[in-house]
């Protein structure tokens, strides 16, 4: 028997006589506001990304215009659309490293946190082609707004790898300078497509 086992034996025997209890689920799962693509675009404002809310018609021009000629990661599985005039970037790390950016789509958008959450799915790309690159484009579609998290997970599979991204890469020392760009993308830039 190894420790886990043991530890869960015990913990086994310590509830065996217990009844079992209904866990309740009622998790709010609506912010008091009806528009939950201005909320998602506030709050992504918030935290110090660029955002354009735009109809979907003017998405593609929208990213040539942003993307120009800049060598960009485009993953697998990302509309052609969305690609721009991308001259598209390798995938090893000293070709990510190298690239001025990353464009993808999402999985979900959350509006009452303005968090983004990404699956590796189809034109999200790895999670090293997200968070490597300097500069993250990223084309969140209306439908993909959700109100809260509870309704984010529950639209999520949790054994898919996910990113959840809440604004540029951040952090802040002991002194509370903030630094951008440590740990991913120092700007965050998203297209919410209605």
């Amino acid at each position: 028997m190894n420790a886990r086992e043991e530890i869960l034996g015990r913990i086994r025997q310590a509830v065996r006589d217990a009844p079992e209890v209904e866990i309740p689920r009622a998790y709010r799962t609506r912010p008091p506001v009806a528009d939950l693509v201005s909320l998602f675009a506030e709050r992504v404002d918030d935290y110090r990304a660029i955002v354009h809310v735009l109809p979907s018609a003017e998405v593609p021009d929208k990213i040539t215009e942003l993307v120009g000629g800049r060598r960009m990661v485009v993953p697998d599985g990302l509309p052609p659309q969305w690609a721009g005039q991308a001259e598209r970037a390798g995938g090893s790390l000293a070709e990510l490293d190298a690239a001025d950016g990353v464009v993808t789509g999402c999985a979900v958008a959350i509006a009452e946190t303005g968090t983004i959450v990404l699956d590796a799915g189809p034109g999200q790309g790895s999670r090293a082609q997200t968070l490597v690159p300097d500069y993250h484009l990223c084309v969140v579609r209306a439908e993909q707004i959700v109100a809260g998290v509870p309704e984010a997970v529950a639209r999520l599979d949790p054994a898919r790898p996910l990113t959840w991204i809440s604004g540029p890469s951040a952090t802040s020392d002991i002194e509370l300078n903030r630094v951008e760009g440590v740990h991913g993308p120092r700007t965050l830039e998203v297209i919410v497509s209605t």
